[in-house]
């Protein structure tokens, strides 16, 4: 079938699919994180303009690719300076050569990661910066993921991009004894891609693309790192995260939260290699925060029934993470948990102090919580408040529903 060329979605799908790609790789080649982006950003603009409705370019990523590399020819060629002419000379003759690996980390993208992971950079902005320059994705989604205002996060990269010119940081290939300290900043992103895109901005409730393609860098990253427990811990979320995608949403397009859903659509294949690398990060006995998400996810997944769940198993792997990981987000995760066993007004006492008043599930958490026990005029201002925050039109029509019970 011909992919439909006539409109922006076919160029915005291109763009998901080859933008880190084609970034990370002329970013190789040239050597400045700026002028590649700003080339392949060029690209895909010619692309909207030249793509032709009836006969999309048989290799839509190799075609952004060789536009992008000869615009940024075009670019050092008028600029006319030393160092453009040396950076033009690094450029190879043949674009087939642009995709040669070299060293320990073998893909362009996940190099890509190492190198904006740079212990020079702060934490957030390496994560910050990733997420633009690997997912594609705009200021918008990644303020969202961070919860901060646009405003900071825009200058988040601007000064994380402005730290990679003045330190004079390489794009390069990270040693092997880099490697493991460089990898929780790494984690971090991969991790955050894929919440990016479980829930995403806008009518769809995910984005298969995100998700498909954190799980393909947490998978090169277990190839690369086996012995690391937090990459294998990392690896196990995703896939059981992924083993429930496809039973979120039902025919009718609407949001299907996770009692709800049919566990026999559940991908049994993804679940099964899920609690492998469960049980491989138990054998290691170094837990972190992405193993204890993971066996949670596990317990889930073993509950044949909703009702099944072993919730005082989950309780004791929250108070296990929170002991390791002080967080208002854990604590928020834990105080649902707790509700399952104990009641809804332990549990809100154990929200009260938080300091989350950005945090959609913060609110979403609260509403329910009062909900349960029957505090209706303070769980409809909850609901408010999490509608507010929430940018899902999924999410947004469930929530809207649930306020609306309310009143009944």
């Amino acid at each position: 079938m011909t992919p439909d060329c006539s409109s922006e979605s076919f160029v915005a799908g291109v763009f998901r699919d080859e933008y880190g790609k084609c970034v990370s790789t002329l970013t190789r080649l040239l050597g400045d994180i700026t002028l590649a982006e700003e080339a392949v950003a060029d690209a895909f603009v010619v692309a909207l303009e030249r793509w032709d409705p009836d006969a999309p370019p048989p290799n839509p990523g190799g075609w952004i690719m060789t536009t992008a590399r000869r615009r940024a020819i075009d670019r050092l060629r008028r600029e006319a300076t030393r160092e453009a002419r040396h950076a033009e000379a690094l450029l190879p003759a043949e674009p087939d050569e642009s995709t040669r690996e070299v060293g320990p980390v073998r893909d362009d993208r996940l190099r890509m990661l190492f190198t904006c992971c740079h212990p020079a950079l702060a934490a957030e902005s390496q994560v910050a910066l990733t997420l633009r320059l690997l997912g594609g994705l705009d200021t918008t989604e990644i303020a969202r993921a961070f919860l901060v205002p646009e405003a900071t996060l825009a200058q988040r990269i601007v000064r994380a991009k402005r730290k990679i010119r003045d330190a004079n940081i390489p794009y390069r290939v990270p040693a092997d004894a880099d490697l493991p300290g460089r990898l929780g900043a790494v984690l971090a992103v991969v991790y955050l891609v894929y919440t990016s895109g479980h829930v995403a901005v806008g009518s769809q409730l995910s984005r298969g693309d995100l998700c498909s393609e954190a799980v393909r860098l947490a998978r090169l990253l277990v190839e690369l790192m086996p012995d690391e427990p937090e990459a294998l811990g990392l690896l196990a979320l995703l896939l059981l995260s992924e083993s429930r995608r496809g039973t979120r949403v039902d025919s009718a397009g609407r949001l299907v939260l996770l009692p709800d859903q049919d566990r026999c659509r559940w991908n049994r294949a993804l679940i099964a290699e899920g609690h492998e690398l469960v049980r491989a990060c138990l054998r290691r006995g170094a837990p972190g925060p992405y193993q204890f998400q993971a066996a949670i996810n596990a317990v889930h997944s073993d509950a044949a029934r909703a009702q099944d769940t072993d919730w005082t198993q989950i309780l004791a792997l929250y108070d296990q993470w929170l002991a390791v990981a002080p967080t208002p987000v854990v604590a928020v995760n834990r105080a649902v948990a707790l509700a399952q066993i104990a009641s809804p007004e332990i549990a809100l006492a154990e929200l009260e102090g938080l300091e989350l008043s950005d945090y959609q599930p913060y609110w979403v958490a609260r509403a329910e919580l009062l909900t349960r026990a029957r505090r209706t005029a303070e769980a409809d201002e909850c609901f408010g408040r999490a509608l507010q925050l929430t940018e899902n039109d999924l999410e947004h029509a469930h929530l809207t529903g649930r306020r609306a019970a309310l009143a009944l």
